[in-house]
Parts: C-alpha cells; sequence; structure tokens
C-alpha cells in the first residue's frame, strides 16, 4: 500500500554516486541485528516483478529515523525478538511505476495474493494507491516481529501489503494473540517516535521527520 500524503514540494531526480545523500544511512550499520525482507526488490510484491529505483536489496532511513529504530530494536531484542523491516526509503521512481501499473486495470496477475477482496479500478478510491507516498520522504518504514533465535516472524493475521480490511490496526476479526502482537508492535514503535497507520498494522513514520515536504528520487544502490 501507499500512503496518501500532502505535497510541499517535490525534488528532482537525484542519481546515487556511491554514497548516501546527506542525512540518509544504511539501517544495518545502525541496527546490525535488523533483518530484511525488502519485497520491492523481488517479484515478491503486488506489481509482480522488481520495482524501479531498487537496484540492491539496502535498508535506507534518514539517520533520524535509524536512530529511533535502534529503540524499538533494542526493546524487542530483550524478548528475544527483533525487526524485520520490508520496506523503508522508497525513490519517487517506484511510486511512479505503482500509479501507472493501478491505472492497466487489465494486470492482475497478483490479485489472489494481494487484494483479492477489492477490485483493481478502486486502489485509488480506496487510497491504497497515491502519486506521493511518505516512503519518499525517508522516514517510514514497513515492518514485523521476528524471532532472533529461529526466523520465525509472528502471525500478525494478514501478510505484509494486503490492501484489504485484514490489514487495518484495529480489524476486530484476529485472533486474540494476533491482536496483542499487532498492539505489542504499535507501542514500542509509538514509545520511540513513530506514528502508525490505521489501515496498515506494518506501516509506521517518524513523528518528527526531517524532511516532511521533501519526496526522494535517488535509486537504491
Amino acid at each position: 500500500m501507499i500512503l496518501l500524503v500532502s505535497i510541499s514540494n517535490q525534488v528532482k531526480a537525484q542519481e546515487n554516486s556511491g554514497t548516501l545523500p546527506k542525512g540518509f544511512v544504511y539501517a544495518k550499520e545502525v541496527i546490525p541485528k535488523l533483518r530484511t525482507d525488502l519485497r520491492y526488490y523481488s517479484e515478491n510484491n503486488f506489481i509482480g516483478k522488481p520495482i524501479d529505483g531498487y537496484n540492491k536489496p539496502k535498508c535506507i532511513l534518514t539517520k533520524e529515523a535509524a536512530q529511533a529504530l535502534k529503540k524499538v530494536q533494542q526493546d524487542f531484542e530483550k524478548l528475544g525478538f527483533g525487526l524485520l523491516v520490508f520496506d523503508a526509503y522508497r525513490p519517487q521512481r517506484a511510486v511512479n511505476q505503482f500509479v501507472k501499473w493501478a491505472q492497466d486495470t487489465t494486470d492482475t496477475k497478483m490479485k489472489n495474493q494481494y487484494y483479492p477482496n477489492i477490485d483493481k479500478k478502486d486502489l485509488f478510491k480506496e487510497e491504497y494507491i497515491a502519486a506521493k507516498s511518505g516512503h519518499s520522504r525517508g522516514s517510514t518504514v514497513d515492518l514485523t516481529i521476528v524471532s532472533l533465535k529461529t526466523g520465525h516472524i509472528l502471525d500478525l493475521g494478514s501478510d505484509f501489503d494486503l490492501f484489504d480490511k485484514k490489514s487495518h490496526v484495529n480489524f476486530k476479526n484476529v485472533t486474540k494473540n494476533q491482536r496483542s502482537i499487532r498492539l505489542m508492535l504499535q507501542r514500542r514503535m509509538v514509545k520511540h517516535g513513530f506514528k502508525p497507520h490505521e489501515k496498515e498494522w506494518w506501516h509506521f513514520t517518524l513523528a518528527k521527520e526531517p524532511y516532511p515536504d521533501t519526496y526522494f528520487d535517488f535509486s537504491i544502490e
């Protein structure tokens, strides 16, 4: 899913010259035990192929977001768990690809897995797809909880990027345990400065993000 956001400014495309732009870091350099499953680098996403701008399976965030996420990770490590990130910084060109894909209602290759209960033509109306994403500002992250010992991903009641009411934070038709895990994730993220997204249990944005009006487009290298 793509967060619908207001737009104040968009930076022009900035190509990566081997180093990250000022203010950005590779998350694993700040959080060594962080795990990733970067779906948009792979074919396992709602489009069904690697996404524009995801040239390497690297997790990039603003320095502020990475430092805040480190505190969340440390909280979970005390319990034998950690974070697994599905997506972090997202180039604007990737969002553009999402919009183009959503406009082609004949391409429903991944419908059964990612949007089984919604007509593709309604993705814009339901705000699952939009022209701008908070991810492109660098301080939004999609994640879940994983066991550090076994690598087992905890069951939160729906899969990442499922365009469905099941993914809403307060969806009632989940088990008591799934509900408890959703709340555990949300409380720890909020504790360390992140805002949840009510339609996506995995989606959080740093409340005091450093670039609230800037949408970056450097590729992930």
